[in-house]
């Protein structure tokens, strides 16, 4: 058996391992510690009729306070690693993340916007999640008039929406109340769980499964469109429709990312990237390994943010932390083989 096939047939393995283990450890470690063996038993109960041995504060810690932050991180790690890796293989550059097409940046405004006029929770999170589809739907607007070179189109009209986007929000950053408003705006661009709701939990997982659903039933087809849309044509794939649908399903996962998380980059840059080494490009594959890394991931990151200090650092500031020397790593790699 080949080294690579080796690597193949064991990265599902401890890749779902590593994110049990992660699920686990995140539940027992922060400022009020729970010990694993009551936390199996908290767990259990909801199942079995198990003797109650610990306190109410540990089921509240338990079910009300770090499940819905764990299952968001999961799900908002597995949304941003497979909208970067579908986005890599349709525009066939390994550079691509998730915001390429402005999706983040009219996120972004729509929660600086919200928060400016003082809008409740969810009205933040509706307006995040409504601008980022606009974006994404100015860009789509734009390229169409570009029908002779689609990717192309589609790169050019991303950046200067995200520029303009960009820029909206730095207006209201200089308008905005400087004592309430503009720390609110800066620390949710950050991005960060803290303020994470059930409400929430659910909002990304059904977004999650709507839009990853397509993906998977199109994976055959995407990696055809890795080889360019005279070959995919060529093979009898619709290249305008697959490529409408990935971006769509893409846009609504980072769309409700950033609408509950804030803004979280190198997650869906990286993460394909290493999973591209470990068991190549087949989308068969990447897909749900990219999701099973995106997930375990962001997790991890997330457990480190809320126990590596009093204060709470921003998922934003940790994923870049580690993601940038990684991603350096890569180019030196690739150098080499040049």
């Amino acid at each position: 058996m080949s080294k690579k096939n080796t690597k193949e047939k064991l990265f599902f393995p401890l890749m779902s391992i590593t994110v049990i283990l992660v699920f686990f450890f995140s539940f027992m470690l922060g400022r009020y510690q729970i010990d694993p063996i009551t936390l199996i038993k908290v767990l259990l109960s909801r199942i079995f009729p198990i003797e109650r041995t610990w306190n109410v504060q540990v089921e509240t810690v338990i079910f009300q306070i770090r499940l819905p932050r764990i299952i968001a991180a999961l799900f908002v790690g597995a949304s941003l690693s497979l909208s970067g890796l579908t986005y890599q293989g349709l525009f066939q550059n390994p550079m691509v993340s998730p915001d390429v097409l402005g999706t983040t940046s009219g996120a972004a405004f729509g929660a600086a916007l919200g928060i400016f006029m003082n809008l409740s929770y969810i009205g933040i999170a509706i307006t995040s999640f409504v601008f980022g589809l606009v974006a994404v739907l100015l860009v789509m607007l734009i390229s169409s008039r570009i029908p002779s070179k689609p990717i192309l189109a589609l790169v050019l009209s991303g950046i200067m929406i995200s520029s303009l986007f960009s820029s909206l929000v730095s207006f209201i950053k200089l308008v905005a109340d400087t004592d309430n408003v503009l720390p609110s705006i800066t620390y949710y661009l950050m991005g960060s769980l803290s303020s994470i709701r059930k409400s929430d939990v659910w909002f990304v997982i059904i977004i999650f499964v709507i839009a990853s659903v397509p993906l998977i039933g199109l994976r055959w087809k995407l990696n055809v469109m890795t080889q360019g849309d005279e070959e995919a044509t060529t093979l009898g794939v619709n290249t305008k429709r697959v490529r409408a649908i990935s971006i769509i399903s893409s846009t609504l996962m980072t769309a409700a990312t950033v609408a509950v998380a804030g803004m979280i980059g190198w997650v869906g840059l990286v993460i394909p990237h290493f999973v591209r080494m470990c068991i190549g490009c087949d989308y068969r594959k990447t897909i749900p390994a990219s999701m099973l890394m995106g997930s375990a991931f962001l997790l991890f990151v997330d457990t480190i943010a809320r126990n590596v200090s009093t204060m709470e650092i921003p998922l934003g500031i940790l994923t870049s932390f580690i993601g940038a020397p990684f991603f350096i790593y890569l180019i030196i790699r690739e150098g080499k083989k040049i």
